[in-house]
């Protein structure tokens, strides 16, 4: 064999070498770091999971999603800060820590605005919920669609809370929501704003009494190893809000930006399938767990105690707003 020939097919061997890699190059996913508070077998932990599924089947494996479950990235507010900054691309957090970055999100965490769980989600999923995704924007955050906790319960270490007095003086573990603080100022007891890897540690030295979460949660964080009494207040329905951050979201195509989108909503359903199966099956084994639960709460009660705090909420965010969720079907 001649040396030119030689030299042509080493050339060729090397060109197509060199495609190969370019090719695998261009095939590898891109990966979305997704954080969140609570553990993988949690209402978060089934939105993750539907999300990264839709997503990566939607754009034929392009991305590939990396969860950070039980807060391994930090809290909800250093997620959101995350989401600002772009060091993480998509999270799932409550609407607890969301307030203080978009404040007309607290409007949806004033006690016993909803009527019940379908109430709550005709508004989210109707004009006004949709609005509402729309501010983030302006505060360096895209969000996408509205998942759920579930109705807020009260758990505490102290006595068995039937009535609004047995709050007085309890010191409460409350998300840094001012909505919740004011709530709970208003009702006797003293809110004590916390980050919630914090909190099993709080309860467990007595640093606090109690903490108000849904169902979802106090079963998927195993609550009654740290807590004895649960009342079922349903005093504040919990939605959670799927957002990515906004550099991230600038280098997707309209394609890709319709498959998070279509993703993310497949994930917010599938959060409402988990809380909808854990109502019932986690007060039940609250119960079996050794938990004293209280079923017969005055919510009128709560609520006429609560009007100097309705006065507040409405001078915040508008009566016409409060009764535009009202008037939802």
């Amino acid at each position: 064999m001649s040396i030119t020939r030689r030299s042509l097919i080493a050339t060729s061997a090397a060109l197509a070498l060199a495609a190969s890699a370019g090719s695998a190059i261009a095939q590898q996913a891109k990966e979305v770091k997704l954080g969140y508070a609570l553990a993988v077998n949690s209402h978060y932990g089934a939105a993750a999971q539907a999300w990264a599924d839709s997503v990566e089947k939607g754009t034929s494996g392009a991305f590939k999603f990396k969860q950070f479950p039980s807060s391994a990235l930090g809290g909800e507010r250093e997620l959101i800060e995350g989401l600002q900054l772009g060091t993480v691309e998509a999270v799932i957090v409550s609407t607890g820590a969301l307030s203080n970055f978009v404040p007309d999100v607290g409007v949806v965490d004033i006690p016993f605005l909803f009527r019940d769980t379908q109430h709550a989600r005709a508004v989210l999923d109707g004009a006004f919920g949709q609005e509402l995704l729309g501010k983030f924007r302006a505060r360096g955050l895209i969000a996408l669609a509205w998942g759920e906790q579930g109705f807020r319960h009260l758990t505490n270490n102290k006595h068995a809370v039937q009535k609004v007095d047995d709050l007085k003086g309890l010191k409460i573990r409350v998300t840094e929501n001012p909505v919740h603080i004011t709530a709970f100022k208003t009702l006797g007891a003293s809110p004590t704003p916390m980050s919630w890897p914090e909190v099993i540690g709080a309860l467990q030295q007595g640093t606090i009494d109690g903490q108000e979460n849904p169902i979802s949660v106090l079963a998927s964080a195993k609550l009654w190893q740290v807590q004895k009494h649960l009342t079922l207040t349903s005093h504040v329905y919990a939605p959670v809000a799927l957002i990515v951050s906004p550099s991230f979201w600038g280098g997707l195509s309209d394609a890709q930006k319709a498959s998070f989108t279509q993703g993310a909503k497949v994930g917010a359903l599938a959060s409402r399938a988990f809380v909808d199966a854990v109502e019932k099956k986690g007060v039940e084994e609250a119960k079996g767990h050794g938990m004293q639960v209280v079923t017969n709460v005055d919510q009128a009660a709560f609520r006429t105690a609560l009007e100097p705090a309705y006065k507040q909420y409405a001078a915040k965010f508008g009566q016409k707003t409060l009764d535009a969720i009202a008037a939802v079907k």
